[in-house]
């Protein structure tokens, strides 16, 4: 009995052996192979760092992986058909200190040579002119531009800094894909005349279409909800420049083309365009110029008496579009002449004139845009709300003449629609 139980323990004990020796085995070698790789990655992950600190010695990363947006600028507002005015020399303009160092070696990666120049270009028609630049409806001499044969051109005058159209070039590129924005197609930006060009519109910009259609548009009945749906459009553009934290700058009527009105409508011209993601403060940046041209109509207060521009001085703006879009492209503050009444009329809280036979809901929207206090202004997702009620609103009332129309006419359509049941039992009784 004995030497069963010894010999019973004697081979529990070789079981427990084995079995530590096999778990010491297994984490020996769970422990050996992580070193291993460990290793191997350690090996590697230095010779990435080694290969990126070569790249950059050679400066080939910047050719490899190209940033696609180029630094912001000073704001270097574009005049349109003498419609802005000079700054005051009261007013100093002060060069924001917040501005990213250019580099012109990114943009020479991007382009090594001119991707289109002037001669290949064939001039149809003027759009618009600016101080630094000219709109036309172009075709190529020679072939099309990406599939498309007719397109809208800007052409730069002469003097206009390269970094400058970097900038807006930069800007356009990071607000593709919008239906409401005009999207640009091709550029250049290595030599002079610097050239962008972007999709086709077939009326101009909204001011000149409204201008010469005001006889046509103002006996529409219908004008009313035309301009609340062009309106929409515009909203919703500068609502996707918000999103994308691009600050348009010089929100007008003429910086507006128009395909198809109202369903169309195309937020253009981002010349004094500002990416905040591209700046530390939000600060207006501006030029030590006495001379210098900006759009002191559609600027806010805030503007004038603090430096100041962000999202709600383009919200100030859009209440100028509305006024404009209600008096068929008008001058904001026609009854004042000099850009010293112009600034002074704006400080002390002095607005537009209601256009006249504009709808209550409109002018509500004007009003909310133009507070003093530009926190209280409505945001672009507010706006669009607005506006997605009136257009509501309008579809739901019909405007008719006599209310005894509507019921002779429901008269004869209950009677045609008696004969017509008639008609169709004959036909299915019928022999065949």
């Amino acid at each position: 009995m004995s030497a069963n139980t010894t010999s019973g323990s004697a081979c529990l004990g070789r079981a427990l052996d084995l079995l530590v020796y096999s778990l010491i085995g297994t984490l020996t070698f769970t422990v050996l192979v992580f070193t291993l790789l460990g290793i191997v990655f350690l090996r590697k992950y230095r010779s990435l760092v080694q290969t990126i600190r070569e790249l950059q010695g050679s400066k080939l990363l910047l050719d490899a992986v190209p940033r696609l947006e180029a630094p912001i600028m000073p704001v270097r507002p574009v005049p349109a058909s003498g419609e802005e005015e000079e700054l005051p020399p009261l007013i100093s303009l002060q060069q924001s200190s917040t501005v990213r160092p250019p580099s012109r070696g990114l943009w020479k990666g991007l382009q090594q040579g001119p991707r289109v120049i002037k001669s290949d270009l064939n001039l149809l028609q003027l759009i618009k002119a600016g101080k630094e630049g000219v709109f036309y409806q172009a075709r190529m001499t020679r072939g099309t531009c990406k599939g498309h044969n007719m397109f809208t051109c800007k052409i730069s005058k002469e003097g206009v800094r390269p970094k400058h159209v970097d900038t807006e070039v930069s800007i356009m590129r990071k607000l593709v894909h919008h239906k409401n924005i005009l999207q640009l197609l091709e550029w250049n930006t290595t030599e002079e005349p610097y050239i962008l060009i972007m999709e086709h519109v077939s009326c101009g910009t909204l001011r000149t279409f409204l201008q010469t259609n005001r006889v046509h548009l103002s006996a529409d009945p219908e004008l009313h909800s035309l301009l609340t749906i062009a309106s929409y459009h515009i909203a919703l553009a500068m609502q996707h420049l918000r999103s994308k934290m691009i600050v348009h700058c010089d929100l007008a009527l003429r910086n507006i083309m128009v395909n198809r009105f109202p369903w169309e409508v195309k937020v253009a011209e981002f010349g004094l365009a500002r990416d905040l993601t591209r700046m530390t403060s939000r600060r207006s940046s501006r030029w030590r110029n006495p001379r210098q041209r900006v759009p002191l109509r559609w600027y806010p207060p805030e503007y004038f008496k603090s430096n100041y521009y962000c999202f709600k001085g383009d919200v100030w703006s859009f209440g100028i579009v509305l006024w404009e879009m209600q008096t068929f492209g008008a001058l904001p503050y026609p009854n004042l002449e000099t850009s010293e009444e112009v600034v002074y009329h704006i400080c002390i809280g002095q607005k537009n004139t209601d256009p006249e036979g504009c709808s209550r809901e409109i002018l509500h929207i004007m009003r909310e845009c133009w507070l003093a206090l530009y926190t209280l202004r409505p945001s672009f997702t507010d706006i669009i709300c607005m506006l997605e009620n009136i257009i509501e609103s309008d579809a739901d009332y019909v405007d008719v003449e006599s209310p005894q129309l509507l019921v002779k006419d429901e008269a004869e359509y209950q009677e045609a629609k008696c004969l017509q049941a008639a008609s169709i039992i004959v036909e299915d009784t019928s022999p065949i």
